[in-house]
């Protein structure tokens, strides 16, 4: 077996792998030998079969599976031994790849063509300084999640009249109206409707309902109330949607109760709702877990946007590179064949610059020693787990369950690359906070969510 590589331009190469008979003749051989032993022809007992036949009937479709078996060991093991850093897969090479008769013994000679990486350094170190926005946890941010975890835990009490500033929930009974004003025979009737008039659309239909109290009877139109809104009218007068879309008529709503939202104290039952039995046990300590916890959220978000910050600046630091982009493209489009070059030509420029900061990346891994375990994984789904929990006000949720989510949620193969990736970033975040110096810059939670919406 021969092999050469040419790369005269360093990013275009010519890969020509030649396959002797020697080369394949024995795996060939012990592959007929199995076919042999199984063989079921007739007039032959098993194992019996003679060669001769065996070759002629199987014998160029064994030739052509080894041939292509021991042509991919040993250009992926030349590739990964010569440190040639490919990008996508090999392509046949269209001019210097001749037909291959598979009926003669060889020689063999495949020709492809390799995109190879182009060489830069993308090295990070104490001389290189990098923005990185610290998110104040203030009074304010604290309160707002005070508050949301007191609007989780409330609960409804009844109301003597409806505040529209309170957002009143109503409990009643509707019944439509014929012309004459009067209930419709046969029309629609829905016992204990609930009803928000702070959703109603229209503003004269919400007044209505100002100052109404258990007994009232306010007259309205529904269709109005929720123009352009058939989900909502479906809902609320239990109909379909082809009669949604007829119904005009106005309707009689009963007020037979009225609901205030009313939110949870902050005491020392919120604190163990929250937190657990006896975690907290003042609000000086329930705000200041609270502001513990929002920054050990922020932290992924302000470690996230670093990154994005250190994408950039490496990028403008290695500048512009050349890549094979003719070739580039053929495998773009040998892997879409179904989109087309249309579809190629679109993508491709976005596609480079995704190839550029991921071979980026790539050197900073390995520069910093970077690997990830299944611990790592771990780690990260149970961080992933424990965020969910807590967009949910469950914030003291046992340890055992949020192991036994992250199990599961490991157990799906969709969702291993997104893990190892995060568990990727959360590494390299760290590595690179303590090798570049950092510009540390506060910044306020809302100003950091326009900034990040305006990138």
């Amino acid at each position: 077996m021969n092999i050469s590589f040419e790369n005269p331009d360093k990013i275009n190469g010519l890969l020509t792998l030649t396959i002797e008979k020697e080369d394949y003749e024995k795996d060939m051989e012990k592959t007929l030998k199995d076919y042999r032993k199984k063989a079921n022809v007739p007039g032959f007992r098993p194992g019996m079969v003679p060669m001769g036949l065996i070759k002629r009937q199987y014998g160029e479709a064994v030739k052509v599976d080894t041939v292509n078996k021991l042509l991919g060991e040993k250009l992926y093991e030349y590739i990964r031994e010569n440190n040639i850093q490919m990008l996508g897969e090999p392509m046949p090479n269209n001019e210097k790849q001749k037909e291959l008769d598979f009926k003669t013994d060889g020689p063999f000679e495949f020709v492809f063509d390799i995109a190879v990486a182009p060489e830069f350094s993308a090295a990070l170190g104490a001389d290189d300084t990098i923005d990185y926005y610290d998110i104040t946890v203030d009074d304010e941010l604290v309160g707002r999640q005070v508050d949301m975890f007191a609007s989780r835990a409330g609960h409804y009490d009844k109301a003597d009249a409806y505040d529209p500033a309170l957002n009143d929930m109503l409990k009643g009974d509707l019944r439509e109206l014929g012309a004459d004003g009067n209930a419709l025979e046969g029309g629609v009737v829905v016992e204990g409707a609930v009803l928000m008039p702070e959703y109603i659309k229209v503003d004269d239909q919400k007044k209505l309902f100002d100052g109404a109290k258990p007994g009232s009877v306010i007259t309205f139109n529904p269709k109005k109330a929720y123009p352009e809104n058939e989900a909502e009218l479906t809902s609320l007068l239990k109909i379909d949607k082809e009669k949604a879309a007829q119904m005009e008529s106005d309707f009689t709503y009963l007020v037979t109760e009225i609901s205030r939202f009313v939110k949870a104290e902050v005491n020392q039952e919120l604190f163990d709702n929250v937190f657990g039995e006896g975690t907290v046990k003042s609000e000086e300590e329930f705000r200041q877990k609270i502001a513990d916890g929002i920054k050990a959220q922020l932290k992924n978000d302000e470690d996230y946007k670093f990154l994005l910050d250190v994408r950039k600046y490496l990028e403008d630091k290695v500048g512009e590179l050349q890549f094979p982009d003719a070739l580039l493209k053929r495998i773009m489009l040998n892997n879409n064949k179904d989109k087309g070059e249309k579809f190629v030509d679109d993508n491709y420029e976005a596609s480079i610059k995704e190839l550029k900061w991921h071979l980026i990346k790539e050197q900073l891994v390995s520069a910093n020693g970077i690997k990830v375990s299944d611990d790592d994984i771990k780690e990260v789904a149970k961080d992933i787990t424990r965020m969910q929990f807590i967009q949910y006000g469950m914030g003291n949720v046992d340890e055992e369950l949020v192991e036994k989510f992250a199990a599961d949620m490991i157990k799906e193969r969709k969702n291993i690359d997104n893990l190892v990736d995060r568990a990727v970033d959360v590494k390299l975040a760290a590595a690179l906070k303590n090798a570049v110096k950092l510009n540390k810059k506060p910044i306020s939670l809302d100003d950091f969510n326009k900034m990040m919406q305006e990138k």
